[in-house]
């Protein structure tokens, strides 16, 4: 019958790996909004282009609204950029919290079963998650500076 310092003992160490799903599910929500949050402005674009170039034969139509198409044009080139980063980050994210629950899967059934050769290879899925979290918010960094970019690109373009 194991002692109760050792249950507790095992209790603490799953717990690691539990913190960080929890973690990862945060930061998953805000990346799942800014992936809707992209999808809405590319839809929202495309919606604009169409509408511009639907007037494209008309007499009226101005170099400005030439200007318009060009900048929507960069615009959703860079969202699809951002795009693409958000599910990095996502996907990142998601392999995380899969290594973290196999980790703390893994941290039971080697006490209950008690079989000390999987600490190694515990102990690796746990850092391959930390390492797996790292991309993502690489990732969520680098399309945050992607979305400045964009931000700046269209004022400069209204001027």
């Amino acid at each position: 019958m194991p002692d109760i310092s050792s249950i507790v003992q095992i209790i603490q160490l799953m717990l690691a790996p539990g913190l960080m799903i929890s973690a990862c599910g945060l930061l998953l929500l805000g990346m799942n909004n800014k992936y809707s949050l992209i999808v809405n402005r590319i839809r929202l674009l495309n919606e604009e282009r169409r509408r511009v170039l639907r007037k494209i034969d008309d007499p009226e139509f101005s170099s400005r609204e030439n200007v318009r198409i060009e900048s929507i044009s960069k615009q959703l080139e860079q969202l699809t950029l951002r795009v693409k980063l958000v599910r990095n980050a996502v996907l990142s994210y998601t392999i995380a919290v899969a290594l973290f629950v196999v980790t703390s899967l893994l941290i039971g059934f080697g006490y209950l079963f008690d079989i000390t050769r999987l600490n190694s290879f515990i102990t690796t899925l746990f850092l391959l998650g930390m390492v797996s979290v790292l991309f993502g918010v690489v990732y969520a960094a680098y399309e945050t500076y992607k979305g400045y970019e964009i931000v700046k690109y269209e004022i400069d373009s209204e001027e």
